[in-house]
């Protein structure tokens, strides 16, 4: 079908040259485990649950997307057996989680993925997963399936030349279409995850159109934020500015979503307090955004066994420890890093969001895109009441490196915002 709804006259060349920055493979280093975890356990401590888990079972992967904040590509070297993936299943229903996200790197490629699935399952939590579809082909929609996955979601960011200059694969995208029908063939509820960059922006309307031809369920959208090697050609990320245009387009592309039935999902960097956040957030509690989840309501896990608070978070300072040396339930209750969120104060905010109307509420927004950003969270320029404050008085953010990013999993560079007149 067709929307007849356009894209936005984009205002910036198509971003990316064919030849890629020169980087060797990322270099995987063992788990330092965390620091040591504190000794009392307070009541905020016992009363916050996961109820959400996102857990990357390996850093496998046969794509070699240029946005990935892991720098997916070999497996690590000291990934969790099987045996141990299956405690930890144990271990997160035990700690109150009612559904468990598998990704990777690729995670149909880890040995046992199946076996995973079906024990998430028989714990009595919902199993999905997300792929980039490169082999997802019919026999494994079927065997997941068979195990109990109940929702599969194909990363689609553009039509096949956008798609497959981000995946860095020719092909990528026509397999990503393919695993997307295989698995609504193989009984599988379907979904669609989105980077939304300056390769995809123009493209959402038509993703949008395939999604709901393809009968999907639901549609998420993040922001691409400079972590890992996005960090290496920050030209692929949106501009604060950019967002002037970005959330008038999902606004009317969630209209469009609604009438067919289909969930749009926005991520917890796509915000916030604009015109259209009751709109976006709709699913959201309390009807409009909120503090960051993360080590509230989420949990992340690395493939080595490493426990974060959100799962996009770098490794460096946000891990809280590994669950080959301390249980799950510990390191959740008495781990520094975990707590961030929990009885977070105004007082850690920094740069405009120290002085803004909705602090007390927002408290700096998504945690992940300002560590990649500025190494510390607590100021958002990715913000949509912010840019529109600005815009009013003539002004506009624009956020350029200054550092560049090391070369590790989950690492990130370091930027700086160049404040402007909005004409520049």
């Amino acid at each position: 079908m067709s929307s007849g709804t356009e894209g936005p006259a984009i205002s910036w060349r198509e971003p990316l040259s064919e030849d890629r920055p020169r980087r060797r493979l990322a270099l995987i280093k063992p788990s330092a485990g965390g620091p040591p975890l504190l000794d009392d356990v307070r009541e905020i401590d016992r009363d916050y649950r996961p109820v959400y888990a996102v857990w990357e079972l390996t850093l496998r992967c046969d794509l070699s997307c240029r946005h990935c904040g892991s720098r997916a590509g070999p497996a690590r070297p000291d990934e969790l057996n099987l045996g141990e993936a299956l405690d930890l299943v144990r271990q997160l229903a035990e700690l109150g989680v009612r559904e468990v996200t598998l990704i990777g790197g690729e995670a149909y490629l880890y040995p046992g993925w199946t076996e995973v699935i079906a024990a998430i399952r028989a714990a009595g939590m919902d199993s999905t997963m997300v792929t980039g579809g490169r082999a997802f082909n019919a026999e494994r929609a079927r065997a997941a399936a068979a195990a109990g996955l109940q929702s599969l979601a194909v990363s689609i960011d553009g039509d096949a030349r956008a798609h497959d200059k981000q995946r860095g694969v020719d092909g990528a995208y026509a397999a990503a279409r393919s695993a997307l029908y295989a698995a609504r063939e193989a009984g599988l509820q379907i979904a669609v995850n989105t980077q939304i960059n300056r390769l995809s922006m123009a493209h959402l309307p038509g993703i949008a159109d395939l999604l709901i031809d393809a009968g999907a369920h639901g549609w998420q959208v993040q922001l691409t934020v400079p972590m890992g090697r996005a960090a290496d050609e920050p030209e692929l990320i949106l501009q604060p500015y950019d967002l002037l245009e970005l959330f008038p387009m999902l606004a009317r592309l969630k209209h469009q979503l609604d009438a067919a039935g289909v969930k749009l999902v926005t991520g917890n960097n796509v915000g916030y307090f604009g015109p259209y956040d009751h709109l976006l957030r709709q699913a959201f509690p309390c009807g409009h955004s909120t503090l960051c989840p993360a080590g509230r309501h989420v949990l992340g896990i690395e493939a080595n066994g490493d426990i974060k608070g959100c799962p996009s978070l770098p490794t460096e300072s946000w891990v809280g420890g590994n669950v080959r040396e301390r249980s799950l339930i510990d390191i959740w209750e008495r781990s520094e890093p975990l707590r961030f969120n929990r009885e977070r104060e105004k007082n850690t905010l920094w740069g405009f969001c120290a002085s803004c109307y909705y602090a007390d509420e927002c408290h700096g927004g998504c945690t992940w895109m300002a560590t990649s950003l500025f190494g510390r969270p607590g100021n958002n320029p990715y913000c949509h009441h912010r840019t529109l404050e600005l815009a009013r008085q003539g002004l506009r953010e624009r956020v350029e490196r200054v550092s560049e990013a090391p070369g590790t999993p989950f690492d990130h560079a370091r930027f700086q915002i160049v404040l402007e007149e909005a004409s520049s």
